[in-house]
């Protein structure tokens, strides 16, 4: 049977390391959601709260988004060694 989340419960595997980035940017959640419209994904600030408590599950399509605009590689944002 395959299970849809990660080894501790939540949603997604990136959402740790998106708050890592993000803080490490010295901008706030809204400020992420803003960037992240600019380019032209369609999320709040809610959805960023969401998705970096592990809530809320990530497309591909954000993922990519997102990769973008904290310019990190996927591996960064998935840092897979460290979350299975």
């Amino acid at each position: 049977m395959f299970i849809n989340k990660s080894s501790d419960g939540k949603n997604n595997i990136c959402g740790p390391n998106i708050v890592r980035f993000r803080k490490a940017l010295r901008i706030s959640q809204r400020e992420l959601a803003d960037r992240l419209q600019l380019i032209g994904l369609d999320v709040d600030k809610n959805a960023i709260q969401r998705i970096e408590a592990g809530k809320r599950f990530v497309t591909d399509i954000e993922l990519i988004a997102i990769s973008k605009v904290l310019n990190k590689t996927f591996d960064e944002l998935l840092n897979i060694v460290d979350n299975l």
